[in-house]
């Protein structure tokens, strides 16, 4: 039998099962017997997720699509047609003779979506796979008898990166993991936003708008993406993996609680954001969002500028130590950085006294074109910079139990922030009359803090001596009265009646003691004309 003629029986038999049968909604399962049509959904054994066909937004236009099962208003995580949509309802997903996953629509034998994989001629039988939809919204294409997964959607995502699926590349394989933005809130098809880890140098995490950098999350120093916000704080609520070796760079996550519903999307708005759902409101809660400032945005103060968000008042731009702005004019009429700093005039790093000056608490800049050495002391690291002239910076490659290893620098430095907190001590070099005069603040900060120290210690000091010699007068002074009135009072006067109303009894000052805990303040009900009154 042709293959032409086995697909035409394939496609008259999926004809006459789609109008004879009713397929079962809740299988997590498509069969060669088992199709399903617009209007049929596949969904996870756990209920998560579900798969089948939608129109977003206005659109009309039908997708082949999975999406949160467990939240109210539909969420997609991943398109299969997201560029070829479906004009009617006439789609169906079906195995092929070829154990494929195809997508069809108006009865047409050409498909305008398949998994297009290759079986060996031992496994080429469709009954021996299956399609499967896990309760991660991994779509798995499966042998059978051997359980062998031979396609998956997790290796072709859209614009949303599920919990244990991967972003980044695989050198061996020649295959990349990316996502990309929708075009619009109607229109799946590939938009202008690509999130992905690049391949040059020291591996980042990037977000590209039309293949140029838009925002940059740094480099893994062992712990984190440093410029990734509140990375730090969000370890606390998810685990988060990555992978660099020869061959594989691959990042992925997933939350620490299975009850959290997290959906991190690159959206057509140009935005890489973390949404958590909320039962409550029945909504999704923006957790963090980035580009959200000036200096979010990649190269805000060119090459060897520092951009600080936190300078509200002032110009966020400024210079390296050792390096001026390139345009004056630009820099401090326009406050535009984006043209950068150079080196100041005059000035000699090479084999003329130079050295390095330390910056605390930075984005470290762009890893493209660094060097990373594995192992290395941070003196090492100093040292072997120190000879290379053309080395720019240095920093430690690994924070972790104290730091290890070595990147370093050779040219310009891009896409330096000052971050409030998980950012990286960054090493510059600087000539031998920059060096001096950070020599002289750093002392002289030093000299400062000293003082203040030494000031702060004196006060607290001070204080705690008069608040002993206020407590010791009070109780000084309180022992005097106590004494003249045991003079008039004696302690063992306990039924003392008064001259004039027999009726009322006199207390003795021991008696009266002994009920207010020796006049305590915690007894003390307020002050009356005559005294303090006690309880």
């Amino acid at each position: 039998m042709s293959q032409t003629h086995k697909h035409k029986i394939w496609l008259l038999s999926s004809l006459i099962l789609l109008f004879t049968f009713q397929f079962c909604s809740c299988s997590d399962t498509i069969s060669t017997d088992k199709a399903i049509r617009d209007g049929e959904l596949v969904v996870s054994k756990a209920k998560t997720f579900a798969l089948g066909f939608f129109s977003p937004g206005k659109s009309k236009s039908r997708y082949l699509g999975i999406w949160f099962n467990n939240v109210q208003e539909q969420t997609a995580v991943w398109v299969a047609n997201r560029n070829t949509p479906i004009n009617d309802t006439s789609g169906v997903l079906s195995i092929n003779p070829d154990g494929n996953l195809v997508l069809h629509h108006n009865y047409s034998s050409s498909p305008i979506w398949s998994t297009s994989v290759s079986l060996t001629q031992s496994n080429s039988t469709s009954t021996n796979v299956i399609a499967q939809l896990s309760d991660l919204a991994n779509l798995v294409l499966i042998l059978n008898d051997t359980k062998t997964v031979i396609w998956q959607s997790f290796d072709h995502p859209t614009d949303t990166l599920i919990p244990y699926l991967r972003i980044g590349f695989d050198r061996r394989a020649n295959q990349s993991w990316i996502l990309q933005s929708w075009k619009t809130d109607d229109d799946p098809g590939t938009g202008s936003y690509t999130l992905e880890l690049s391949r040059s140098g020291k591996p980042q995490l990037f977000l590209y708008h039309q293949n140029l950098p838009l925002w940059r999350g740094g480099s893994w120093n062992g712990e984190l993406f440093m410029g990734v916000p509140n990375m730090k704080r969000d370890l606390l609520t998810f685990n988060v993996s990555f992978t660099e070796d020869d061959n594989l760079v691959a990042l992925s996550f997933n939350p620490l609680h299975k009850s959290l519903i997290t959906w991190v999307v690159v959206q057509q708005s140009g935005f890489f954001n973390v949404f958590t759902w909320d039962n409550q409101k029945n909504q999704w809660n923006r957790y963090w969002s980035v580009p959200i400032n000036q200096c979010d945005n990649y190269g805000t103060c060119g090459s060897n500028g520092k951009c600080n968000p936190l300078n509200f008042d002032e110009f966020r731009c400024t210079c390296l130590p050792g390096f001026e702005p390139k345009s004056t004019n630009d820099w401090y009429d326009n406050r535009d950085g984006s043209g950068g700093c150079v080196r100041k005039q005059g000035a000699s790093v090479c084999g003329n006294g130079e050295g390095f000056v330390k910056l605390e608490g930075l984005k470290l800049p762009d890893t493209s074109e660094a060097t990373a050495k594995e192992g290395w002391s941070l003196e090492k690291c100093g040292e072997d910079c120190l000879r290379n002239c053309s080395c720019t910076a240095y920093a430690v490659l690994d924070v972790r139990n104290g730091g290890s290893g070595c990147l370093a620098w050779h040219g310009n430095l891009i896409d330096i922030q000052k971050l409030s907190d998980q950012g990286q001590d960054l090493f510059v070099r600087v000539d031998a009359v920059e060096l001096a005069n950070y020599n002289k603040k750093t002392k002289g900060l030093r000299g400062k803090k000293r003082m203040v120290t030494v000031l702060i210690a004196s006060v607290l000091t001070s204080f705690i001596i008069l608040s002993g010699l206020y407590y010791l007068s009070k109780k000084k002074s309180k022992d005097k009265v106590m004494q003249h009135l045991n003079q008039f009072y004696p302690e063992d006067d306990h039924d003392i009646q008064s001259n004039t109303h027999s009726n009322l009894p006199f207390f003795s000052l021991k008696v009266i003691t002994e009920a207010t805990r020796n006049f305590g303040d915690e007894n003390m009900l307020g002050q009356g004309g005559f005294g303090s009154v006690y309880k």
